[in-house]
């Protein structure tokens, strides 16, 4: 999600210094947004000046004080851990900017609750990408408890000057989109432990009965099964049981299976292309 957020924000005029743990990471990160921005162009969707100029305004460092300094918006992308999400805006609070907007990409976790962590928690709110970040035109702009109206203004022109639509949600669990899309990605994984119909029937019903872009099942191993475990339990916490994980969600996660990522899930993948199904899918 990280490249990807740079990928929008770079593209609409902004500049953008991407940070991550490793020098690797950063490197791969910018060269899949190079790679997308290619793919742009050989859609007809951008010229090949806008994919340089979104280029030069993106940089990438291992240091948090260097990517922060300055910057009139931090986004957060790391991991669905509370705790670690925490740590993350503490750290990055204390070399940012005493006005910057801090913000983070959770998909489901307590805004409020990261917010929390902040001396200043009126400056906070969510921005939660979908995935791919550079193809969906959604950003569900979350109000925390503590968000301010400038906060919430701020973000607003963001999500604007990056060419997508804003839509605001209360700070609950899940939202409005990872509750709605948990409950597709449930009941369709369910369908499948349940020999109702096959993963590839499942996501093509999906597709063409409702125009979705990608099928449910498809869409799990697009964003990562383990992704998709940490908000089911999360949400079964907080909202009850409707949102228990299938035993064959559980059954990917223990056999390392996590989609698009290890290669395979219910899906066999590679160079992030669908090749096949994988032979324990049902």
């Amino acid at each position: 999600m990280g490249h990807g957020i740079a990928h929008v924000s770079a593209l609409g005029g902004h500049s953008v210094i991407v940070r991550d743990v490793e020098q690797e990471r950063i490197e791969r990160g910018l060269e899949q947004v190079e790679s997308d921005l290619e793919e742009g162009i050989e859609r007809g969707k951008l010229t090949p000046a806008e994919k340089e100029d979104a280029i030069e305004r993106l940089t990438g460092t291992v240091s948090l004080e260097a990517a922060v300094e300055g910057a009139d918006l931090v986004v957060e992308a790391v991991p669905e851990r509370l705790d670690l999400k925490q740590e993350v805006f503490e750290e990055a609070e204390a070399v940012a900017p005493g006005d910057a907007v801090m913000t983070t990409n959770t998909s489901s976790l307590s805004v409020t609750e990261i917010a929390g962590a902040l001396e200043d928690p009126s400056r906070c709110l969510g921005l939660h990408f979908f995935n791919p970040a550079h193809i969906m035109p959604l950003v569900e702009v979350v109000v925390a408890e503590q968000t301010s109206t400038g906060t919430k203004e701020f973000a607003d022109e963001y999500v604007d000057s990056i060419d997508k639509t804003p839509t605001t949600v209360t700070d609950v669990p899940g939202f409005a989109s990872s509750r709605l899309g948990a409950m597709f990605s449930l009941e369709a994984v369910r369908m499948v432990q349940e020999g109702v119909a096959s993963v590839e029937d499942i996501d093509e019903t999906m597709r063409l009965g409702y125009n979705l872009p990608m099928g449910p099942i498809e869409l799990v191993d697009h964003t990562g099964v383990d992704v998709n475990v940490e908000v089911m339990e999360y949400l079964r916490e907080e909202l009850g049981e409707r949102f228990k994980p299938p035993q064959l969600l559980k059954r990917k996660l223990r056999a390392g299976k996590l989609g698009r990522k290890t290669g395979e899930g219910f899906y066999v993948w590679e160079n992030g292309e669908i090749v096949g199904v994988s032979g324990d899918a049902g």
